[in-house]
């Protein structure tokens, strides 16, 4: 999974709080440093942060935008990855 966000951006930070709290691993990305912003137009057609990638599901836009289905996602990670 990647994160990527942008220093002092609200959404980038709710939505890395949502993933540490349910104790996600994911790879954070800077759109500020070099390259990336460019790499991540080029991958996922969107340059502005956030941008959650898990899998072949990108997600992009305010965390209200993304919340619904990036907590489908992880609803549905729990329970591959449940061993009890």
């Amino acid at each position: 999974m990647q994160l990527y966000t942008s220093p002092g951006c609200p959404d980038c930070a709710a939505v890395r709080r949502l993933l540490l709290e349910r104790g996600i691993a994911f790879e954070e990305r800077s759109v500020t440093a070099p390259g990336v912003a460019d790499e991540a137009k080029r991958r996922y057609g969107v340059r502005v942060a956030p941008i959650t990638v898990i899998g072949d599901t990108v997600l992009y836009g305010t965390f209200a935008i993304q919340r619904p289905e990036l907590e489908r996602l992880l609803a549905l990670h729990s329970q591959v990855f449940d061993t009890r």
